[in-house]
């Protein structure tokens, strides 16, 4: 494990390293699956060890190679301390034990644990509990360390950005990247959150940063992958995920990024067909949200599980209008939105129609028999019948040809219903109609 010796970290020293030493270690460890490997094998062998020094170490070190059961186990039997207490929060936050990681809290006060270490992670713990009201007081009650401490500001950012504060938390990330230059999990979600806005320049720079550190930052490199393949700059792309390969050479999203990266820098393609093909894709999948359309409107089109333009174009007027609280008014509303655009209600379906490769060649005269039968055919229950009956529907071809939306739109007919009548299709091979 070389760059834990380097650091000349031992944890399994009768001397326990201090929390940040054990930090440096847990990083050094997990740069690369060698370490990984290395740092397991001592792990086995302090396993047996009884003395408390070894309990306790063998304990953080389960915690540091991701086996937090195992490492909440062994630390129950360590001697208390600080350290015990501590580390057993961090392994039960990671198992979601929140109220368990919070009494370790609680418990490494009476240990003499430092209470900037104890807030920050009490407020870690409420953070990803989802309680960010006592996630905030943590952080308030360290106050006083406000102008001096890059953690402080770290972990007011992570609660500011899950309540989607962005621009503070934005302010925050670089208030603890100035106070610590080296505190690379402040910079990583600084260019996250850049990334996640848009503004890819500034991430690749903030990511160029973190990378440039060892050990090294996988989910940084992976990061800055995605953003040199998506700006083109595929021999860079190739060089970040090569190096993510060289620490980790099994790592399944890495050698998937190298094989697309790969893929592309051979791909060759008609640019301005692609440019008109992703352009009339974009507009179908608008979503409905995006066009101003009365609550009434908005709430059936919701209902019936239409949430984009191109579900539009595969319904007809009739099913909109046969949905019930549906009227010509609402129907007015989408027309105008659809014919802004040169589109229509049911253009999809017809489009399909008259297009020779929608026309099954499997087509045979046994497949025309059954859909000229009667829906008598499927022997529903009275209330199914009359509201077949009221849609005009008396051949299993036309059921078949009408999407669920429709039926459930019709007065009376309910979610049962429904299912009746998926189930009697399904017994002789037919289906009724899906949005695509």
């Amino acid at each position: 494990m070389e760059q834990a010796t380097e650091q000349q970290i031992n944890l399994f020293n009768d001397n326990l390293p201090s929390i940040d030493e054990i930090k440096t270690l847990a990083e050094a460890v997990n740069s690369s699956e060698r370490s990984q490997i290395e740092f397991a094998e001592q792990i086995n062998e302090n396993m047996n060890k009884t003395s408390d020094s070894a309990t306790l170490a063998t304990g953080i070190g389960l915690f540091i190679i991701g086996k937090n059961a195992k490492a909440i186990e062994k630390l129950e039997k360590a001697k208390a301390c600080k350290e015990k207490f501590i580390y057993t929060a961090m392994a039960n936050r990671k198992l979601k034990n929140f109220d368990e990681a919070i009494k370790n809290l609680k418990e490494s006060t009476k240990h003499k644990a430092a209470p900037l270490v104890v807030a920050m992670n009490k407020a870690a713990v409420y953070r990803c509990a989802g309680d960010f009201e006592q996630a905030e007081k943590e952080i308030k009650s360290c106050a006083n360390f406000e102008n001096v401490s890059a953690e402080y500001h770290y972990q007011l950012a992570r609660i500011q950005e899950a309540q989607g504060l962005y621009n503070k938390a934005t302010d925050n990330y670089k208030t603890a990247m100035e106070l610590s230059p080296e505190h690379n999990r402040a910079i990583f979600h600084l260019a996250y959150r850049c990334d996640l806005s848009g503004n890819e320049e500034a991430a690749m720079d903030y990511y160029r940063q973190v990378v440039s550190t060892n050990p090294v930052y996988i989910s940084a490199l992976l990061n800055l992958t995605v953003l040199y393949e998506d700006a083109g700059k595929f021999e860079k792309a190739l060089q970040c995920v090569e190096k993510v390969l060289m620490y980790h050479p099994n790592h399944k999203r890495a050698n998937l990024y190298k094989k697309d990266i790969v893929s592309s820098k051979t791909m060759f393609y008609d640019e301005e067909k692609e440019k008109k093909k992703n352009r009339r894709v974009q507009i179908l999948e608008t979503p409905i949200s995006d066009f101003e359309l009365s609550v009434r409107s908005r709430n059936c089109l919701k209902k019936m599980n239409i949430n984009s333009l191109s579900d539009l174009l595969n319904i007809t007027e009739a099913e909109l209008l046969s949905y019930k609280n549906f009227g010509e008014t609402s129907l007015k509303e989408i027309k105008i939105i659809l014919d802004a655009k040169a589109l229509r209600l049911g253009m999809a379906l017809e489009e399909k129609q008259n297009s020779p490769e929608e026309i099954s060649a499997d087509s045979t005269d046994e497949d025309n028999v059954m859909l000229n039968k009667t829906v008598d055919e499927l022997q529903l229950s009275v209330r199914s019948r009359n509201c077949l009956q009221r849609l005009n529907l008396r051949k299993l071809g036309d059921l078949t040809r009408r999407a669920e939306a429709e039926l459930l739109g019709c007065k009376n007919f309910g979610v049962t219903s429904l299912n009746e009548i998926k189930k009697a299709l399904e017994g002789i091979g037919l289906s009724l109609r899906k949005l695509d």
